[in-house]
């Protein structure tokens, strides 16, 4: 059962996690690349971003109903803004005269916006996409504890009122700060790669 939750919990992190990667960093990249975009949409993105993940769980149980799809939603929403900001503050940082330079080549601005602000962006964004990883593995184990039977959160809250087992509630925390380590970890060996490290990405 303990690999079940542990199973259950990573999942639902991954998908949620996944959504708001394959979401956010496209959404970060065109409002970094169009200013004036960005200054349309960035008010509603300030409004939202400081509201707590958790502060919508019951939207999402009203919407989804309990269970995965309401955490994955979860999940997504507290995934998403750091991602987003990491993304726009990313290609904003870039120089000009990166663009200058890549337009002096006869660079569409496709092909600029992927093969050289991208690159360059890299960095910032993997430390974006750290901070969500995290704050996605916190959300999911207070989603599991209201939102969903199953995973790491629930083994917590149902161990505390069937028995008191308190030997079981220590042990899930300890693996969830295992396991949040571990996440951690393997996202920066994804910041200490060479081309990432400074920002350029070898190859075409």
């Amino acid at each position: 059962m303990l690999w079940s939750d542990i199973g259950d919990s990573l999942r639902r992190v991954a998908l949620g996690f996944g959504f708001a990667t394959v979401v956010g960093v496209p959404v970060g990249l065109a409002l970094g690349w169009y200013p004036a975009m960005n200054q349309v949409v960035n008010p509603v993105l300030q409004v939202l971003r400081p509201i707590s993940p958790i502060a919508w769980i019951p939207i999402a149980i009203i919407f989804f109903g309990v269970g995965d799809r309401a955490a994955i939603f979860l999940i997504f929403l507290a995934a998403f803004f750091p991602i987003v900001v990491a993304c726009i503050s990313g290609v904003s940082s870039v120089p000009a005269i990166f663009r200058r330079a890549g337009r002096n080549f006869g660079l569409s601005p496709v092909h600029i916006l992927s093969k050289v602000i991208f690159p360059a962006a890299l960095p910032q964004i993997l430390i974006g996409l750290r901070l969500a990883l995290g704050v996605s593995w916190l959300v999911v184990v207070a989603a599991e504890m209201i939102a969903v039977d199953s995973g790491l959160g629930y083994l917590v809250i149902d161990s505390r009122n069937s028995g008191k087992r308190y030997d079981l509630v220590v042990g899930a925390m300890l693996i969830i700060g295992l396991i949040g380590l571990a996440l951690d970890t393997g996202i920066r060996r994804l910041e200490k790669i060479r081309s990432v490290r400074w920002g350029f990405r070898h190859g075409s």
